[in-house]
């Protein structure tokens, strides 16, 4: 069964900076491409940034130029490095597969807080 459990949020002022990471298990991790989400209370989960098997990467454009995808895969994670934050960027933050192959459940996400 896939395991997706994110961490590193927290509570961040404004033009400030983090890292998330995310631990996945279940599957085999190098073979797939893989994804952060965000989801707001009241929102659709939207789609932030993939990076694919060969370390392609794409990004929303709501975040182009300020957050950086990357993977790690003796580890089995894939994390997500934030920086010049907005108070739009508030949100939970997950991780999944593409959005073409989603999986399910989805992990509990990681709350991160944009605000001074």
């Amino acid at each position: 069964q896939v395991q997706l459990a994110e961490s590193g949020g927290g509570v961040v002022q404004p033009g400030g900076s983090l890292r998330l990471s995310c631990a996945v298990s279940g599957f085999t991790f190098s073979n797939y491409d893989m994804s952060w989400y965000r989801q707001t209370p009241g929102k659709e989960r939207e789609w932030v940034a993939t990076i694919n098997r060969e370390r392609l990467t794409y990004y929303a454009e709501s975040v182009k130029g300020r957050f950086t995808i990357f993977r790690n895969n003796a580890q089995n994670t894939v994390s997500l490095q934030m920086n010049n934050l907005k108070p739009e960027d508030t949100a939970k933050y997950f991780c999944n597969l593409a959005p073409s192959a989603v999986a399910k459940p989805w992990g509990q996400g990681t709350q991160v807080t944009v605000s001074s």
